[in-house]
């Protein structure tokens, strides 16, 4: 089940449980993991995008490893926030994504991820090369954080 909202994501999520998020690349997948108590979001793997059955594949085979509990895409809308050819393909994935599980997977906003990940590893002194390797699952990492900041924020509300 795919939502839009956040707030729809959350209320299908059980308590407790690590998240996954995705960085949606044209030839990786950036991977993030979050701990149980969904505090912190860690980079954990960069996919070299195949097939889709051998990377959807790879994405199960974390989740079941890992005890995922949600998967959260980063939504690359444009800058005046609408929705480009790169939207319709994470779309498009997340459809081929639900016919393979029946864990809750939502959305979030990703603009500027990918710079915060770049800007991150230029000031660690990362080289070029290095910052090749992991720029996609750093940026996986900041988009998963956001939401875990968001779900925090909204359970602070109630």
């Amino acid at each position: 089940m795919t939502f839009d909202d956040i707030e729809g994501f959350a209320a299908a999520l059980p308590p407790t449980g690590a998240l996954m998020g995705l960085d949606l690349g044209d030839k990786t997948i950036g991977v993030a993991v979050s701990d149980g108590l969904r505090g912190v979001a860690s980079p954990f793997e960069t996919i070299r995008r195949r097939k889709f059955g051998l990377d959807a594949a790879r994405l199960m085979e974390i989740t079941g490893e890992r005890a995922v509990v949600g998967l959260v895409l980063g939504l690359p809308r444009n800058m005046d926030g609408s929705e480009g050819p790169r939207c319709q393909s994470t779309r498009a994935f997340a459809r081929n994504l639900e016919r393979l599980t029946d864990l809750p997977i939502g959305f979030w906003d990703e603009r500027l991820s990918t710079v915060a990940a770049e800007r991150a590893l230029l000031e660690a002194d990362a080289s070029r090369k290095r910052r090749a390797e992991v720029i996609d699952n750093i940026a996986a990492s900041y988009i998963l954080q956001g939401v875990l900041d968001r779900l925090r924020h909204m359970k602070d509300a109630l």
